[in-house]
């Protein structure tokens, strides 16, 4: 009995060491979740990103354009100035002397034209009447001309005299602010030497992309740009331009390729991103800074 209860038993458990377990649960699992991966890959946009990407911004150079020794320096580094402010004084006194001299010549051969006309006319009329001789007339002519002539070189040395007096004010021509300050009160400066530098407010994005990931790129596509010191906020963009040529191209010493051998390289082409908000919180965004910019393809 006992043998034969063991038999049945063993009979009763080999269907159950036999059967496959049943995997068509998790299949189906799987290809939902192929499904949905596919999906999200099609519709979420295709995006190209690079970290070799810098603010940039232009950088106007405020130089002297006039000799003089400076009278007053009325601004500090990194200080922020608006259009118009001034940032420094040339001592005048010697340009208001020239203008004062340049406005006395110039009334002076006013007065020297009035007169040699009014001698013109006299002379006309005494000529018409034969009391006056031809060369006489044309003596007077002749004076009323050079005086004209020298009335004329009067009032160009007098704005002449007056631009050199508005230029001892050094004003901003744009809102930004100074950078590079090098000059003090007293110093004697040269035209053309660089008093200081303005960096204007408005800043973009230099993004320097691997030539194989500009085939689907084009100006007016959307972009994102991340600066490295606020990792915190994202700025929107788009693209403006892309170079026309490699950075290596434009480099001081381009690559020169034509003997040895030669191994390929991908080269950066600049992607120029302009930026369409502005760090929030006062955050400065200053030329040089990292950032990471991702283009949106679509």
């Amino acid at each position: 009995m006992e043998h034969a209860k063991t038999s049945v038993a063993g009979e009763a458990s080999a269907p159950a060491r036999g059967r496959r377990p049943n995997w068509k649960p998790f299949a189906a699992g799987g290809a939902a979740l192929l499904l949905i991966a596919g999906a999200w890959l099609l519709l979420r946009a295709p995006t190209e990103s690079t970290d070799d990407a810098f603010v940039e911004a232009d950088i106007v150079p405020i130089s002297a354009r006039i000799s003089g020794h400076v009278a007053r320096v009325l601004v500090e580094d990194n200080q922020p100035v608006k259009a118009g402010d001034a940032l420094a004084e040339i001592d005048p006194d010697d340009f208001q002397t020239r203008v004062d001299q340049a406005r006395a010549k110039s009334a002076s051969d006013r007065a020297l034209v009035e007169k040699t006309r009014a001698d013109l006319g006299r002379a006309k009329a005494l000529f018409a009447k034969d009391e006056a001789s031809r060369e006489e007339l044309d003596h007077a002519q002749a004076a009323s001309e050079q005086a004209a002539a020298d009335l004329a070189e009067a009032e160009a040395e007098l704005r002449r005299a007056e631009l050199d007096l508005s230029y001892t004010k050094v004003v901003a021509p744009e809102a930004g602010r100074v950078t590079r300050k090098s000059v003090e009160a007293g110093a004697y400066v040269q035209v053309g030497q660089p008093l200081l530098a303005l960096v204007p407010q408005e800043a973009w994005v230099v993004a320097n992309f691997k030539e194989t990931q500009l085939t689907r790129m084009r100006s007016g596509q959307h972009a994102e740009v991340v600066v490295d010191s606020y990792p915190d906020q994202t700025l929107r963009g788009h693209v403006d331009s892309i170079q026309d040529g490699t950075g290596s191209r434009f480099s001081l010493l381009p690559a020169e390729n034509a003997t040895g051998n030669y191994v390929k390289v991908v080269q950066r082409v600049p992607v120029k991103i302009v930026l369409d908000e502005k760090l929030s919180g006062g955050r400065l965004l200053a030329p040089g800074m990292s950032v990471e910019a991702t283009v949106d393809l679509k």
